[in-house]
């Protein structure tokens, strides 16, 4: 493919374009940077991995030289324009439902429609425009779907700076957004990067993580992180961790809960990303109850749907473990209690002992009273 010719002046003005495109298409904000990750962000990933801290995800080993190297995921590529999309929905009580043990919490992320195709979509209508703009250029459009690393790109771009939770930060917005990334072949001027952190001394993020997962500044063990646990683990949650996990039943949001600089997170405009089927406060127990008809019905076109039924109500189990003693999370509890996986079997019944203990039995003598 050969490219047009563009002047310094043309790929300034094509650059300002695409900024004012990707706003209409409902990005928050664009930047634009070299395909190329510095050494210290690459040594930082080798000590994670070395660390074991990456868990079960053996892919981030095995694709860690297309990581340090994005130019190899699209050929020609000489500039990744990065775009951030808000998410957080504009009031979904995150604090209240966490607070009320009989609810289940679901990461804000994932209350509404799966981000991935919606990204991807308008990323690629993007590339798209930008043909239509200056001819053919050759683009790639990435959410999460090839080994990219993204969060060093998006602050090389611009976009902020990465909290010692290891997510970005936007000093106007907060950490509730998404990443994507669109490979181009046009050179073009690229934006100044975010050099300097603003997390100070503050260790709010490592200090609220309920299973101490970020271990250190900037360092998540995925080992102990919910999210992983209740996500990307397909086997059973370790017991150790199962009394700090609450009633958070798919990802985890405690470290940007806390985190002073979501103060200034703005409400998504986007239609997609508000909570669907009332799964920003329904009873732990009443999900439990699902079928897996249900399960599949209320998920579709949901990033939930990545955990499957096992281990949703595998994660469920542990939130209704613990859950205060009522009747109805005890009656739920005891309707799975001979369910066909030997994994929900053995938290439900983790989940049931924890109802026996001493402080609970008067209360679980009413609820099973005749």
């Amino acid at each position: 493919m050969s490219l047009p010719l563009y002047t310094k002046e043309q790929l300034q003005t094509l650059s300002q374009q695409i900024k004012c495109w990707a706003r209409e298409l409902g990005f928050q904000q664009v930047g634009i940077t070299q395909p190329v990750i510095n050494e210290r962000d690459k040594a930082a990933f080798r000590q994670w991995l070395a660390a074991g801290f990456h868990g079960d995800l053996d892919y981030m080993a095995r694709n860690s030289d297309l990581r340090f190297h994005p130019e190899q995921l699209h050929e020609g590529v000489t500039r990744v324009i990065s775009v951030r999309m808000d998410y957080l929905p504009a009031d979904t009580k995150a604090i209240k439902v966490l607070a009320n043990k009989e609810k289940a919490y679901i990461s804000r992320y994932a209350l509404g429609r799966d981000y991935h195709k919606l990204i991807r979509k308008r990323l690629t209508q993007l590339g798209k425009k930008i043909e239509q703009y200056g001819g053919e250029h050759g683009f790639r459009a990435f959410v999460d779907s090839a080994p990219v690393m993204e969060r060093p790109l998006a602050q090389q771009a611009g976009l902020g700076w990465m909290g010692k939770h290891t997510l970005i930060i936007n000093p106007k917005a907060g950490s509730f957004f998404f990443l994507g990334e669109l490979f181009t072949n046009i050179p073009l001027p690229i934006d100044t990067p975010f050099a300097k952190t603003h997390c100070g001394s503050c260790s709010a993020c490592l200090d609220k993580c309920p299973t101490q997962a970020i271990v250190a500044p900037y360092k998540v063990d995925a080992r102990r992180c919910i999210s992983y646990l209740t996500i990307e683990n397909s086997g059973p949650i370790p017991e150790a961790l199962r009394p700090l996990m609450g009633n958070r039943v798919f990802g985890c949001d405690d470290c940007q809960l806390v985190c002073p600089w979501n103060k200034f997170s703005k409400p998504t405009g986007e239609d997609d990303f508000q909570p669907r089927h009332k799964l920003d406060a329904t009873d732990l127990a009443v999900l439990f109850l699902w079928t897996e008809e249900e399960f599949l019905t209320n998920t579709a076109g949901s990033a939930i749907r990545r955990a499957g039924f096992e281990c949703w109500l595998r994660n469920l189990a542990v939130g209704l473990g613990n859950a205060p003693s009522t009747e109805a999370v005890l009656s739920a509890l005891n309707a799975r209690v001979d369910y066909p996986s030997d994994m929900v079997r053995e938290h439900v019944q983790w989940a049931l002992r924890q109802h026996q203990q001493s402080d609970k039995v008067q209360v679980i003598s009413h609820a099973t009273a005749p």
